[in-house]
This record gives C-alpha cells, structure tokens and sequence, in this order.
C-alpha cells in the first residue's frame, strides 16, 4: 500500500507541473494572456475516439482480442470520456473481461485532467464502481492515467497505466507500457488477493502510414503476485505470461 500512496503522490506532484512560460513571467500576465486567447479561439464543442489497441495476443498455441477504446467529448474544461477494454479469448470461444467507464473529466491544469465516475464489469464479477481518477502528461513526456475504484460490495482497488512514445522517424515509434493493479482487499470471487496483484509490461513498434491508421507489432509479459499467484497455481494455471501481438491504433 505504500508504494500505491507514493505513487499517487508523485502524480498529484506531477501535476503542479507548470508550463516554461510560467517561470519567466508575472503570473498575472500569464492569465490575462490564457484568458485573450480563449476569447479569441472560444470554447468550441470537440471530440475524439481512440482505438488505443486492437490486438490479437498469441501466447502458447492460444490467442486473445484484446482492445482498448476510448472517446471524449466536451469543451476545454469539462469532458465526458467513455473507455471500455477487454478480451475475448478465440480458443474458448468467451469474452473473458469486459469493463465500461463513463467519466465526468475536469481540466486542473494544462497538462492533467482529474476524472470522477462510474465503471461497470460486464463479465466476471458483473460489478459497478466509484472511480476517481488522475489523468495527463507527467514530466519528461509520460503518460499516466491512475484511478481508484470502490465497487458496490465495498472493495477498494486501484490502476496506474503509463506509456511512453519513442519516436525513430515521423512514423516509426516504439511505445514501452506498463499497467499496476492493487487490490485493498481480497476479493475471492474474483481471483484476486490482496496488494499489487498483476501487472503487464510491453513494447509496440508501430508504423504510422497515415497518423489516423498505424498497424503495430509487440510483446507483451503478465505477471501474477502474492495471494493471486496463489490461486491461479491452485488453480493449475501459470502466474506469468509471455504473448506476440499483431494490432491496429486508429483514431478519429
């Protein structure tokens, strides 16, 4: 639980980041300029859709559609952001998870957005849950989206996914991802024990022939501890997993 808490707080000090022009001008100056050049370009209505990964993951003879998609819509403060992601396994034939947000996403800063909600798990646990959430860009060109959930029997989980772009061309750029989740509690039903219980951690080489459309190749390795691990070798399941990955990013 520490490291959760460290966690959270080097985003919340992350996010007290400010922009260059802010060390070498009064800060006065800097709002009078922020709120000129909202009246020139206004607040207009906006949106996207990311189809963040659409993936076919193959890991031991088995493969798996992975997908995360996201889309917001609203203005420069104020969003409503949807997410969804999942996996359906090709073998069995089943969806194995599939989640649903819908977040209310404020601007706190240029380069955070705090997001508050409701998250529901449609396979599993069938589940609904509180969420509170950090959202943005941290130092060094990091991005971080951290949430915290409080399902409706009253246990308390928490996510961090971070990803990182490194760009050889215009188009060629390999994206390094890591996904923590902790658990507050045990939640048997579920599979899961108490304190970090997996993570993922993966490279994706992707090819932007338009900056819509970028097909990708990747591997990625899940990892299971503590209690969980304990359950899925009670279960006569492996605690980690090594898959190859052949996807598709868009967005709109």
């Amino acid at each position: 639980m520490k490291s959760l808490l460290a966690i959270f707080c080097l985003l919340a000090a992350s996010a007290a980041w400010a922009q260059p022009a802010d060390h070498g001008h009064d800060s006065a100056a800097m709002a009078q300029a922020r709120d000129h050049l909202m009246h020139m370009h206004g607040d207009s209505l906006n949106y996207l859709v990311i189809g963040e990964r659409l993936e076919n993951q193959v890991h031991d003879g088995d493969s798996s559609l992975v997908w995360e998609a996201q889309g917001w819509v609203g203005y420069d403060t104020n969003k409503l952001w949807l997410k969804s992601e999942g996996l359906y396994d090709n073998e069995a034939n089943d969806t194995q998870a599939f989640e649903l947000q819908a977040l209310w996403s404020h601007a706190i800063w240029p380069w955070w957005d705090v997001q508050a909600g409701w998250r529901h798990d449609f396979e599993g646990a069938n589940r609904n849950y509180a969420v509170i959430g950090l959202m943005g860009l941290a130092p060094y060109w990091f991005e971080l989206d951290a949430a915290a959930f409080l399902s409706d029997d009253g246990d308390a989980s928490a996510r961090l996914e971070a990803e990182y772009e490194l760009r050889f061309t215009q188009r060629l750029i390999l994206q390094p991802r890591v996904e923590l989740n902790y658990a507050f509690s045990d939640v048997p039903e579920a599979g899961i024990g108490q304190g970090m219980h997996t993570g993922e951690f993966g490279l994706r080489l992707r090819y932007e022939f338009r900056r819509e459309i970028a097909p990708y190749l990747g591997v990625a390795w899940e990892k299971s501890w503590g209690e969980t691990a304990n359950l899925l070798r009670a279960a006569g399941k492996d605690t980690s997993e090594t898959s190859f990955i052949l996807g598709l990013r868009l967005w709109y």
